[in-house]
């Protein structure tokens, strides 16, 4: 198990990211997305980039507002600025094929990411939201007074240490489902449980649907929310998928 080197990038609006980066053989690396208040440097987080590390290289990174990274979260809006920077960084690297594989919100911010930027070989979304402001859970309803009262934004910088932005979205980004039909043709995986506390199955249907060949969507039985409930072996199956769906796709242009 190797040390991560230690990375820290700027966005195009000049925000510093936190990230890491495990050296892998061949020429794919994947950017590794973490859901809201986590951080690439949690244990279940490297726990996720040292399986992924088998398969290629890996660049984890914090998103804005979390972990060691500055400015503040804009939950989902603004974070496809910070995996763009660690797409740079992995393409600066040598990587040829990049893959972002993102849970929760990351998820939301890889798929928003691959179709609005582009420049990536794959996108693998765990337990993401299709759409935004979704209160139909209780767990979603605690999200939900956390990002929008003052109260519960510095309950989380305290608890977590996520610091939110107040001023909300202005104007309002396109939703994860408005946007994934052009993330073709890079191959995008779509992972969600019939489980998940947070966002029930008809999210990862929606983006399903609402993407383009090719895709797969992965109903996993059992299965909860991102990055706490994912098991080595479901993380060794997105890795072997990713690397083959690479292989057998044309490079880019």
């Amino acid at each position: 198990m190797q040390t991560p080197e230690p990375l820290t990038l700027y966005t195009t609006d000049d925000v510093r990211i936190d990230a890491g980066h495990l050296e892998g053989a061949g020429d794919l690396c994947f950017v590794l997305a973490h859901g809201f208040t986590c951080s690439w440097r949690q244990p279940v987080l490297r726990r996720i980039a040292n399986v992924l590390n088998r398969y290629g290289g890996v660049v984890g990174l914090d998103f804005r507002g979390h972990g060691r990274s500055g400015g503040r979260s804009t939950v989902g809006d603004r974070e496809v600025l910070d995996i763009e920077a660690a797409v740079a960084a992995a393409r600066r690297r040598g990587y040829e094929r990049i893959a972002v594989t993102g849970f929760s919100m990351g998820g939301a911010a890889a798929v928003r990411h691959a179709a609005l930027h582009g420049g990536v070989d794959a996108v693998v979304s765990v337990s993401a939201p299709a759409r935004w402001y979704y209160r139909g859970t209780v767990p979603m309803r605690r999200v939900h007074w956390v990002i929008e009262r003052p109260v519960g934004r510095l309950a989380v910088r305290l608890a977590r240490g996520t610091r939110v932005a107040p001023e909300g979205w202005d104007p309002i980004p396109a939703a994860p489902f408005e946007v994934v039909g052009r993330i073709a043709p890079a191959p995008l995986l779509i992972v969600h449980g019939d489980a998940d506390p947070f966002f029930p199955l008809e999210h990862g249907r929606q983006l399903h649907e609402a993407a383009r060949d090719p895709r797969e969507l992965w109903v996993e039985p059992g299965f909860g929310h991102a990055e706490v409930a994912a098991s080595p072996a479901l993380i060794e199956r997105i890795g072997a998928w990713t690397s083959a769906a690479i292989a057998a796709t044309p490079y880019q242009c």
